[in-house]
């Protein structure tokens, strides 16, 4: 079975704490949008006590053209997917050559050539590599790019395929957009890197922890597309999402969860570890509502949210990384998230301390 050899996560210099971005923020609406006051409180309510951001806090108090926030995404994301992808390397033990695929998620820049190629040119990786950046999947990106990770090294024992997940979410805002969806969005949202390296059978991994791919499943929810996404401006990326994403979530992850474990003669009370991406407070309520689990399930989900933001698509590997290096319970392990489309991705793991 494919395997997780290592995986890395990014703290950017610019974490900042909540209560200082609440004040920024109502400093920055208040002389252009009324609602600004009663609306306050979402900070609080996210729970989030610090934010990873990828610049200092004053940067987004000016308007920045689309150019040059996505020439600086360029540039961010590719100094610190190389940093995370040197952490990797070098925690797994592996040659830098020895790399055969690379998946590249983002959803909040563009770049042609990909991201990845600018990767491969930098750090001189295998001419050869098998590329695959993907863009648009969000907060789902996370679950997906692992997952489709683990069917390359399922169907090449040789493989060895790094999963980097970008998303700089803070590039995104827009300094004069005075809509509800940009302010909560500014009450929620960060930046985040992380990379891990699968591996395939003919590999032996020196991690102490054996965390293994057994099966996968992906679900687009019909007539939701307006759910979550961005809006393409002249200006940038416009974010959009509806306060309906925890009533979809309470209405299919019992059964989208059940249902995807039964094709593997499992149950729910089977699943030791929960590797869930948080959305957000609402979100995670939905989940606990209704899974029902007992106990603290979503201990590292909620502690992740609450230390680094919602990152979209990396924050799901940040949740995976604590699991990996502050330890997990023997068994199985269920790594989920959602996203736009509006979807849902599912990975089951079989995870083992050795």
């Amino acid at each position: 079975m494919p395997s997780l050899a290592a995986i890395s996560n990014i703290d950017f210099p610019f974490r900042v704490d909540q209560q200082e971005v609440k004040k920024y923020a109502k400093d920055l609406f208040t002389p252009s949008f009324p609602q600004v006051e009663r609306m306050m409180s979402a900070f609080d309510n996210t729970e989030i006590k610090t934010r990873n951001f990828c610049k200092p806090l004053d940067y987004y108090s000016s308007v920045h053209t689309f150019q040059e926030q996505n020439k600086e995404y360029i540039s961010i994301a590719l100094e610190y997917s190389v940093k995370a992808i040197e952490q990797c390397i070098a925690f797994a033990q592996i040659d830098k050559n020895d790399v055969t695929d690379i998946i590249f998620l983002s959803t909040t820049g563009l770049a042609t050539p990909s991201i990845d190629a600018l990767i491969i040119n930098q750090m001189k990786l295998n001419q050869h590599i098998n590329r695959t950046p993907v863009f648009g999947l969000g907060c789902a990106g996370g679950v997906a790019g692992y997952s489709k990770a683990n069917i390359i090294a399922k169907a090449n024992p040789d493989a060895v395929v790094l999963v980097v997940a970008v998303e700089l979410c803070s590039l995104t805002f827009l300094r004069n957009d005075y809509s509800k969806s940009n302010f909560i969005g500014s009450s929620l949202f960060a930046d985040g890197v992380a990379c891990c390296i699968i591996t395939g059978d003919n590999h032996t991994n020196k991690t102490k922890n054996s965390i293994s791919f057994l099966a996968a499943q992906s679900k687009l929810y019909y007539d939701t597309l307006d759910v979550m996404g961005w809006e393409f401006l002249d200006e940038g990326f416009k974010v959009l999402f509806s306060q309906d994403i925890p009533t979809i979530i309470s209405k299919n992850i019992h059964y989208d969860v059940v249902s995807f474990l039964g094709k593997q003669k499992l149950n729910l009370y089977d699943i030791r570890n929960f590797i869930f991406h948080p959305g957000g407070k609402k979100v995670l309520s939905a989940y606990t509502d209704s899974l029902k689990v007992e106990g603290d399930f979503l201990k590292n989900t909620r502690e992740v949210m609450n230390d680094y933001g919602n990152m979209s698509s990396p924050t799901v590997l940040y949740v995976l990384e604590r699991f990996f290096t502050q330890g997990f319970e023997n068994g199985y392990g269920l790594m989920v998230s959602m996203g736009p489309g509006f979807s849902s991705e599912m990975v089951l793991l079989q995870m083992n301390k050795q």
